[in-house]
């Protein structure tokens, strides 16, 4: 079966081995997902030649884990992922605290790739920190 090549190829993230020894690769949806998860790992001013790439929810780590600081995560969220990741579109973003964990703020996203028209999902669950917690 041969590769789709529309939406495109690059590194895996996390930068791995693959079994002849190379690179490991990652095409498709799943580079698109890992750019993803890429940018809402990255806090702004982490890259030394890129300092606005990133997500801002790390400004938000202290914050309790309310409907407020929910709204704020979708907020930065849906700005970064328009912002640096030009493959999708149409995101939506939900975040919720999680009723079994209060430290963690579970972020629903669905978006659109724009080359194939797929709807797809990710979940990203961000963990609040209380305060004086390392």
């Amino acid at each position: 079966m041969a590769k789709r090549s529309i939406v495109g190829t690059g590194f895996a993230f996390p930068m791995q081995i693959d079994v002849l020894g190379g690179t490991e690769v990652s095409d498709e949806d799943a580079n698109i997902r890992q750019s993803m998860m890429l940018i809402l790992g990255t806090a702004p001013g982490e890259r030394l030649y890129r300092p606005d790439f990133g997500c801002a929810i790390h400004d938000i780590m202290f914050e309790p884990n309310t409907m407020l600081t929910a709204a704020k995560i979708e907020y930065e969220v849906k700005k970064s992922l328009l912002a640096f990741e030009p493959r999708v579109a149409d995101v939506e973003v939900k975040a919720a605290p999680d009723d079994d964990e209060p430290t963690r703020m579970n972020v629903s996203i669905t978006y659109v790739i724009r080359k194939t028209n797929t709807t797809a999902n990710l979940v990203y669950p961000f963990y609040l920190r209380k305060e004086g917690e390392a």
